[in-house]
This record gives structure tokens, C-alpha cells and sequence, in this order.
């Protein structure tokens, strides 16, 4: 009979089982307040960490162990031909359960324990120190909303394209304590002066990645628990890296949360099947609205996850009944030119959200349908992307923002997104805002007046880029080469 305690690594313990026959239980120490009659009860031998008896479910005061063991047992094949003995020597059929047949064989039938458990183990640990793990890196993309937003957070509709200009980077390596890095920029803790500090603090505000790391590995761990999923005792240490700029709308903070989310499922070997796609978009959604109160709609975690370009459906129905919206990935292939400017010195742009959701909460007429109207416009956008009428879908870009600008006022979207929005508009480009503000993106069918636009908004002190749209498939088919 062998045991293990929580720190058990299951590739170990196959390997193990590989090499030597015998029977494996796994056990661990029952919190305080959790009483041993609930629970099967070992009792291990310190020194040959074998498990010298077996009692299911005892009473308090039978006995002084407090190791529990859980439902994890390895047989031997033939150890299963005392089964139809067990079974002959019950007369009760309340006592024919598993555990009553795992306290008879160790108590009674007295099987070998495998004395050697404890030089394996280290041998095999003593293989992963001289052929330490390759680290994980995993990037999530910046995304654009081409249509619908911000709808996505009021049951409405968006479509929007994940794109590889710009993106964050997470790494994760195996480690003996669990360690996160502060990235060397977003997360500063040194300053040559006290005037570089009011003014890295002025543009990059207080809050860094570090936070969002932490979140995430907080609420991962909580999720797991909750699904019943074992986590490997394993550290990692945790680094980022992001070129998304800040505080434009870009969905920067969630693609740190949806990179290192990623990471994490590779490390401890979390399926689709744990955390398919749309609960892994609410999973990360969670980590920023729950965790660190940040103000967020859905629409970006879900392209983060699902990547490309997607069509997204947050009707109040879907949500109630599911928990989550119709998520439908568009065809790629042929798609226009779109371009993204940004300003330089952007402000916060959770800000351009203002007291909308209230309004709509109230149930005020003009915001409701409003965010019916952007649905509708996402609906026909679908359809311009299906048809590939490019024309018809930069009208729609137009009156997308026509509409926004409507509900939210201009003194709320600010100056300087009016004034980006006034440039594109002279050069006779589609516009509209890809996110909550501080950016702005378009449709130009017009190749020479596109040239002359960027001239235009880097003379204004914008960045100016053509986009470069991120298609998962295209990237499996890289990798594959």
C-alpha cells in the first residue's frame, strides 16, 4: 500500500507505477472543523510513509489521524480478485461500498507496502532539476470594435477584430516559490527624481499589469476549487511584457489578464473542456470587474479569446439563460484596409463611459433605444461583411459613432477624440471609436487620400497605423511550417 500527501506530482507517480507494481491511495490532512466521520481515515507509518490501517467514516475518539483519504486509488489487476470475497463476507448490503472493501484489504488481507516510494520520488525530482521546464509564453492581441460598441455591456450587439499591431506578452517558468515581476516600465518602485515621478505617474497613471497578474492567479485558483479541479503543487515565477498602448481603448489591461490566463491552463494542464471559450471570457471579465473594480464590457475579453473577427450577441435572453452571448467568428479572408490613430497623451478611458449605464438601468427611453439601434447597425454590419460590401459597411462606421456621439454628448467623448474624428471626416474616411476612447478607427476606400490622412494626424501629434488584422488561422498555419 502506498500514500501520498497534497504535494503528490500525478507524472511522478505514473512513472512510478510504470516501474513497480503495487497499490497507491492518496491522502491529505482534513481542515480544521472537518470531522473524520465524513471522511475515510489513514493511518501512515512516518518513516516507510506506508498506511498501516484503514478505518471508513470512524467515529471521534477511534482514532487520533486526522489523513483523510480521497477517492484516488491505484489496483493491481489481480488485488481486484478479492473483490467477490469482500463482497461474500458482507451479509449488509450498506456495508458492499468501496470503502468498506479498501479498509478490509489493508486491515485484514495486509497487502506489501512499496518501501521504496520515497528513492523514486526523489529520483525522478532530482531528472526535472537537471532538465528544468521550458517556459511558456503565450500573447493575447489588441482589439478594435467595428461595430456596435459600446452596446456590449447594455445586452447589445458588436462585432470586433483582434489585431496584431500591438499586443501583451506573458511568460510563465516553473520556479520553487511562486514569484510575479513587475514589468521594469508599467510597474516603476525606482525613480530618478521626484519630478520623474510625477510625471511617469501623470501618464501612466498608479496602476500597472502586476495588479492584473495577481487577479488572475487569485481567481483561477478560486475557480478551480470550485470546479473540483486538482492543481498540481507547482510554483511558477510570472513576467509581462505589452506594447498595447494605454488608456486608449485597446483592451491592454485584458489582454494581460487573457495571456496570462493562458499560461496558467498550459502550466497545470487545464483543458477546453475545464474552461471552454465563453466562460473563459466571463472568467477574465470577472477578474477585472470583480477583482479591481475596472470598468469593462464583454465584447473584448470574447474576441481575446475566440480571436479574429467576431460577430457577438449579449442579448438579455442569452445572458439570463446561459450566462453568456452567441459568439460567431466572421470570414477573414479579403478584408479593406482599416486604419487606427491614437492620441499621444490620452486620458483615462474608462471616463468616456459617464452616467449612461444609469440612464440605461433607469430604463431612460432615448439610451434603451439607443442600444437597440447599435445592435440593429451590427446586424447589417454582419451582412456588409458577408457580402463584402465595404462601402455600405463604412456608412454604417459613420452612423455608429453619429449615434454614440448622441447618447454620450461631445462634452463627455472629449476634444480630442472629436478632433480625430473631424480629421478622418476631411479626408472623406469612415470613423468611429474602436473602444471607450483616446483612439479612433477607420475605412478609407481611397488609397492615396489614406497616405495624406496619416500625414495629416502625425502633423496633429496622433500615431497613425495601418492595421494588421490577427487571424488565428493564418497563425496555425504558420506555426505549422
Amino acid at each position: 500500500m502506498l500514500c501520498s500527501d497534497q504535494n503528490f506530482d500525478i507524472a511522478q507517480v505514473i512513472r512510478f507505477f510504470r516501474s513497480k507494481s503495487g497499490e497507491l491511495a492518496i491522502y491529505y490532512e482534513l481542515e480544521e472543523g472537518e470531522k473524520c466521520c465524513s471522511r475515510g481515515i489513514v493511518e501512515v507509518c512516518p518513516e516507510s510513509h506506508r498506511i498501516t490501517r484503514f478505518l471508513e467514516k470512524p467515529q471521534e475518539g477511534v482514532t487520533a489521524s486526522r489523513l483523510a483519504s480521497v477517492v484516488f486509488y491505484c489496483l493491481r489487476k489481480d488485488t481486484l480478485s478479492h473483490l467477490s470475497d469482500f463482497l461474500l463476507q458482507q451479509p449488509n448490503v450498506e456495508d458492499k461500498t468501496f470503502g468498506r472493501f479498501w479498509e478490509w484489504l489493508i486491515n485484514e488481507i495486509k497487502f506489501p507496502g512499496l518501501s521504496d516510494y520515497t528513492k523514486w520520488l526523489a529520483h525522478y525530482s532530482a531528472k526535472q532539476q537537471e532538465s528544468p521546464a521550458r517556459p511558456i509564453t503565450c500573447r493575447s492581441y489588441a482589439r478594435v470594435g467595428l461595430m456596435g460598441n459600446p452596446s456590449d455591456g447594455f445586452n447589445g450587439k458588436t462585432i470586433a477584430m483582434t489585431i496584431s499591431n500591438f499586443w501583451a506578452e506573458v511568460t510563465l517558468v516553473e520556479s520553487q516559490t511562486l514569484v510575479l515581476l513587475p514589468h521594469p516600465l508599467n510597474d516603476p518602485t525606482e525613480f530618478g527624481s521626484l519630478q520623474d515621478l510625477f510625471r511617469i505617474s501623470r501618464k501612466e497613471g498608479y496602476l500597472g499589469g502586476l495588479r492584473l497578474l495577481q487577479a488572475t492567479c487569485k481567481k483561477f485558483y478560486q475557480f478551480c476549487s470550485k470546479q473540483g479541479i486538482a492543481l498540481t503543487k507547482q510554483n511558477f515565477t510570472l513576467k509581462y511584457d505589452t506594447n498595447i498602448p494605454r488608456q486608449v481603448g485597446l483592451a491592454g489591461s485584458s489582454a494581460i489578464v487573457s495571456a496570462t490566463l493562458k499560461c496558467l491552463m498550459k502550466f497545470y494542464n487545464i483543458t477546453e473542456d475545464d474552461l471552454p471559450k465563453p466562460v473563459r471570457a466571463n472568467f477574465i471579465l470577472n477578474v477585472e470587474t470583480d477583482e479591481l473594480f475596472i470598468t469593462a464590457g464583454l465584447q473584448d475579453r470574447v474576441v481575446q479569446v475566440y480571436e479574429g473577427l467576431v460577430y457577438m450577441d449579449f442579448s438579455k435572453q442569452l445572458m439570463e439563460e446561459r450566462g453568456y452571448g452567441e459568439y460567431i467568428p466572421l470570414d477573414m479572408s479579403s478584408l479593406p484596409v482599416f486604419w487606427l490613430a491614437y492620441l499621444g497623451d490620452p486620458s483615462d478611458s474608462g471616463r468616456i463611459h459617464s452616467n449612461v449605464r444609469q440612464r440605461w438601468l433607469n430604463g431612460e427611453s432615448d439610451v434603451v433605444e439607443a442600444m437597440k439601434r447599435f445592435a440593429e447597425l451590427t446586424d447589417q454590419a454582419r451582412a456588409a461583411f458577408q457580402s463584402k460590401d465595404w462601402p455600405r459597411l463604412a456608412q454604417l462606421m459613420d452612423e455608429n459613432f453619429e449615434l454614440r456621439r448622441s447618447v454620450y454628448t461631445e462634452d463627455c467623448l472629449g476634444p480630442g477624440n472629436l478632433r480625430m474624428v473631424q480629421l478622418a471626416r476631411q479626408f472623406g474616411s469612415a470613423v468611429k471609436l474602436p473602444g471607450s476612447g483616446g483612439a479612433v478607427v477607420g475605412l478609407c476606400m481611397d488609397s492615396q487620400q489614406l497616405m495624406e490622412m496619416k500625414r495629416a494626424f502625425q502633423e496633429a501629434g496622433c500615431v497613425f497605423c495601418i492595421i494588421v488584422p490577427y487571424c488565428p488561422a493564418d497563425s496555425a498555419v504558420q506555426r505549422s511550417k
